[in-house]
């Protein structure tokens, strides 16, 4: 137990025959119970673990017949967290790539009801990140926190895809981790549905590891950014619907659907000006007006939009 609150450990792992002994060797004494969760591995990652639980009966191995991403195997793990009814969970990857003696940073804020949610960022680190990450991971990193913002409506949270998190036993009861979104990806997903629900999302500073020859994250840049793109265009407009018109009612929705309709429709008005001018064809003054009307009233009015998703950002 860690200040009277039981803590679970939930370990996706794929493949870490290698590296998830180290993981669970160097878990705190105050974790109560290590939940693996073996993601369809083709290696001898569960023989390993076996081995481990013989020493330690606090680790206790899931293992799912098929691989069903990293997000899904957290989830397996948030699941029976709950049903144990553990009163906090962290989640680390199987990787070794995560510093466990700062597990505190995530447990405390929860304890002390200031978040919901607690997830990593390497680059609140003074120059940890910046020394050892390369660049193109960064620029990733930029692009998909940009992109999250906009689709969570979470806009102090940076380093979207850090996956070491902390999670309250009331925040998994209150989200349906059926409709999650499973594979990579995932961390920006979750961070949506957080604040579709109403919790409170914090950032923490943690330490970033990268092992020499070992597999490193998933973010290629650009293609990764294509990737996960769709997922958060439909985590945007589930989080307008969910929390602006189930859960509670904002204007704000209205500004973002003024913006979707008009912009596009005067971008694309516009070019088709631009072709008509090229091609000889005479423009009338009221056409060109109508068109920057509408581009102007579409731009203003996804900026009004974000701009009361911050403030609601800020009141919670």
């Amino acid at each position: 137990m860690y200040r009277k609150k039981r803590i679970a450990l939930v370990i996706p792992a794929r493949n870490e025959e290698k590296l998830i002994k180290p993981t669970l060797l160097t878990t705190p004494k105050f974790v109560d119970r290590i939940y693996v969760v073996d993601d369809g591995s083709t290696d001898n990652m569960a023989r390993v673990v076996k081995a481990i639980q013989k020493k330690q009966k606090r680790v206790t191995l899931i293992q799912n017949k098929k691989n069903v991403g990293p997000g899904g195997a957290i989830i397996v793990g948030y699941k029976q967290a709950y049903k144990d009814k553990y009163d906090i969970t962290v989640v680390v990857g199987g990787d070794n790539q995560m510093p466990m003696e700062q597990m505190t940073r995530f447990l405390d804020p929860l304890i002390d009801n200031k978040a919901d949610y607690a997830k990593g960022n390497r680059f609140l680190v003074e120059g940890n990140v910046y020394e050892s990450m390369p660049l193109i991971r960064q620029f990733g990193n930029m692009i998909i926190s940009l992109l999250t913002k906009l689709a969570s409506g979470l806009y102090k949270i940076y380093d979207v895809v850090d996956g070491y998190t902390a999670i309250t036993r009331e925040a998994i009861g209150l989200i349906n981790w059926d409709k999650a979104w499973p594979k990579y990806g995932y961390p920006m997903d979750f961070l949506i549905r957080c604040n579709a629900y109403g919790l409170r999302v914090l950032d923490i500073p943690r330490r970033a590891i990268y092992l020499p020859g070992e597999k490193q994250s998933q973010i290629k840049g650009l293609n990764y950014t294509i990737r996960v793109s769709p997922m958060l265009l439909r985590g945007f407009f589930w989080r307008l619907f969910k929390k602006y018109l189930i859960r509670d009612f904002h204007p704000l929705i209205f500004f973002y659907l003024m913006g979707i309709i008009f912009l596009p429709v005067g971008l694309i008005w516009g070019g088709v000006l631009v072709y008509f001018k090229i091609t000889g064809i005479n423009i009338s003054g009221p056409k060109a007006v109508l068109d920057a009307i509408f581009i102007l009233l579409g731009f203003q009015s996804i900026l009004f939009a974000i701009l009361f998703d911050m403030q609601n950002e800020n009141n919670r």
